[in-house]
């Protein structure tokens, strides 16, 4: 099975990953989130991964998103991933978004992990762009 865990400082990897649940089909098994708390040590951070990936195998595939590169959450989780066997079989990003995450989660089974990682990457940088506004001045205005 390819996984999609998402990790963050704060709440930004639960509320993502509840928006998941409303995009990307209910509540899956296969996309997991962790967050690293206020007040929350990188042990009680290691034991929240931990108790979240435990169904995770060696012969799984992982699809880890991070808040931001050399972040705690990213470094404990591939740490951890580590320690288990389990990072020959992990592509790691940092950034991560909403576009990038959707992507994850419904392209995963369909690409091999080189065109995934191209396509996550292409996504999550797409999405960032300014809005133009354009404000419509009212006619009647003296």
């Amino acid at each position: 099975m390819k996984y999609v865990i998402l990790v963050s400082h704060g709440t930004f990897a639960p509320g993502l990953h509840s928006v998941l649940k409303m995009l990307a089909g209910g509540d899956r098994s296969d996309i997991i989130s962790a967050s690293m708390e206020d007040d929350m040590g990188a042990d009680d951070f290691i034991h929240r991964f931990e108790e979240v990936t435990r169904s995770i195998k060696e012969s799984d595939e992982i699809i880890l998103l991070a808040d931001i590169i050399g972040g705690s959450p990213l470094t404990n989780a591939l740490d951890f991933l580590s320690q288990k066997g389990l990072l020959s079989n992990t592509i790691a990003f940092g950034g991560m978004n909403l576009p990038m995450a959707l992507t994850a989660a419904m392209m995963k089974d369909g690409m091999d992990q080189e065109n995934l990682r191209s396509s996550l990457l292409i996504e999550a940088k797409n999405a960032m762009m300014e809005m133009e506004l354009r404000i419509k001045e009212d006619e009647d205005e003296i």
